[in-house]
């Protein structure tokens, strides 16, 4: 993402129109109330079933009330809102300012408390940094944004109280890193291994909420905030990174399809991994 001039006052250039970043942050936000609706509106559909956000996540995370909870790169605050309401004490770090806006308009309207830091998870406030919450989590679609594992997994294990739980949820490598799957219904699913496990590749992707995004008008790329690298991990490389940081692995959950018992049945499609700090 192009960095915004600091001689430039309140996100506009010399010529008066909306900077990048600018820009960036109100086509993100455009793209939850897209996605999700207002504020308002998400926070009434999530206040009637908190639970149901968090599943299967839930499954590991135990018993939120009371609990200290960092949700790294918690993007809109869905998660960590839904957390709030079943009456954890939620922090979000993530770098976007339209994620906080979103996140923090939604915790209002759900009458929630939510502490959300603005920052690079892996820069993090030294204040933050000093072992005092109860779980730290991350979910879907994050680790392949890191093109090195082990300042993330140390910013967890730093993070966590001792006795805390590190629960990270992602794609499986299988389904990203190997398979590659045509058709759209079960009975014409067909799929390749057409990847190669051990690539370790950087690839150019769009954020994950682009399609909810408003059409760039034909910019060039070199303007278009959106576009970001990824590192895809094996899971060998992600359990060793986790137990590289001194976090003891207590867990690690293959998991099918959780949305439906035929499609893409027989293959791993996500993977829990759950740790403590001793």
């Amino acid at each position: 993402m192009n960095e915004p001039n600091q001689n430039e006052p309140d996100g506009f250039n010399k010529e008066g129109a909306p900077t990048s970043e600018e820009l960036w942050n109100e086509d993100t936000y455009a793209a939850w109330t897209r996605r999700f609706g207002t504020p308002a509106e998400a926070a009434e559909k999530l206040s009637k079933d908190p639970a149901g956000k968090l599943y299967p996540l839930n499954t590991y995370l135990g018993e939120v009330k009371g609990r200290r909870i960092m949700n790294l790169m918690g993007s809109n605050g869905m998660k960590a809102v839904a957390l709030g309401l079943l009456g954890a004490e939620v922090t979000v770090a993530d770098f976007s300012e339209a994620n906080a806006r979103y996140a923090g308009e939604l915790a209002q309207a759900a009458g929630v408390q939510l502490d959300y830091i603005v920052s690079d998870v892996l820069e993090l406030p030294e204040a933050h940094l000093n072992g005092s919450y109860d779980t730290v989590f991350a979910e879907m679609g994050i680790v392949h944004y890191f093109t090195d594992l082990t300042p993330f997994m140390a910013t967890a294990y730093r993070l966590l109280a001792p006795g805390g739980t590190f629960v990270l949820r992602d794609f499986h490598p299988v389904t990203t890193k190997l398979i590659s799957s045509k058709g759209s219904t079960a009975k014409v699913r067909k799929h390749k291994v057409s990847g190669d496990y051990f690539d370790t590749a950087l690839e150019e992707k769009q954020v994950s909420y682009s399609k909810y995004m408003p059409s760039s008008g034909g910019a060039p790329e070199a303007d278009k905030p959106n576009v970001v690298y990824w590192r895809r991990w094996t899971l060998g490389e992600l359990v060793t990174a986790a137990a590289a940081s001194g976090l003891v692995i207590r867990e690690l959950v293959e998991e099918p399809n959780l949305s439906s018992d035929v499609y893409d049945k027989g293959i791993p499609k996500t993977f829990t991994l759950v740790a403590v700090k001793r």
